[in-house]
């Protein structure tokens, strides 16, 4: 463990509301794998663990995290090339990357952020300046770390799964909350059918595209009080956004 911290202990950093937030550990070595899962878990963060490139990619599919942390040396690529995928891949050109390394040399520092790294740490690193790095990465790529989210006359509270128009408390299905949790947080954008299967249900779910179809519906009639329904609007061609512009 002496390769990878500089010191062994960590704390709950105050003021800074970290619950909901994902992180993806893609590491070969185990032992390291599980400090760094610890630290983060008692840090408020909600982790998934990978040995290899190959689980990352099936993790990144069905858990969606909003950050991997991604070590350089994986035993079947390199995490500087699945840096590099994922930048590539539509599906997960938002998601942020910290890469975690042995190689402190100029020229590794510069290869990782060219290949799409938003940050860099090399070992032996502490915990605390792991957890600050990952804030500042969250802030930078425009992830939400508040607990709730307001927009409009809705407001979703994720830490205690409650959702309200206008302050009035309404229910819905575990498909419709993730469906409106998803679009909330990421507000403006166009998604189509398919990348909403992706990061909404999960790659590896095979479900045919109008199904989205049928749970927008439904979010909508559950929306209907207050006119919320009218954030979410279909995008004629390209598919759905959210959306609180022109209500």
């Amino acid at each position: 463990m002496r390769d990878c911290y500089a010191g062994q202990t960590t704390q709950r950093l105050s003021g800074t509301s970290m619950t909901a937030r994902k992180i993806l550990i893609v590491e070969d070595e185990q032992a390291i794998r599980e400090m760094i899962a610890f630290h983060l878990s008692r840090a408020g963060y909600d982790v998934v663990e990978a040995g290899e490139a190959r689980t990352a990619r099936e993790l990144l599919a069905d858990e969606r995290p909003d950050l991997a942390l991604v070590d350089w040396m994986l035993p079947d690529i390199s995490g500087l090339e699945l840096t590099r995928m994922l930048k590539r891949d539509k599906n997960y050109e938002d998601l942020a990357i910290i890469m975690l390394t042995a190689r402190a040399e100029e020229r590794d520092k510069v290869s990782g952020l060219e290949g799409g790294a938003d940050d860099y740490i090399t070992k032996p690193f502490s915990p605390r300046e792991l957890i600050a790095r990952i804030q500042a990465v969250l802030r930078r790529s425009g992830v939400n770390n508040e607990e709730v989210v307001k927009a409009g006359v809705l407001e979703i509270d994720m830490a205690g799964h409650r959702v309200l128009v206008a302050g009035r408390e309404i229910k819905l299905g575990p498909t419709e909350y993730r469906l409106l949790q998803f679009l909330m947080t990421h507000p403006d954008r166009v998604y189509s059918r398919t990348q909403l299967l992706d990061r909404v249900w999960g790659a590896n779910v095979y479900v045919e595209e109008r199904t989205v179809d049928v749970h927008v519906r439904r979010l909508r009639k559950a929306l209907s009080e207050e006119n919320a329904d009218s954030y979410i609007q279909t995008v004629r061609g390209a598919g759905y956004r959210f959306s609180t512009r022109g209500t």
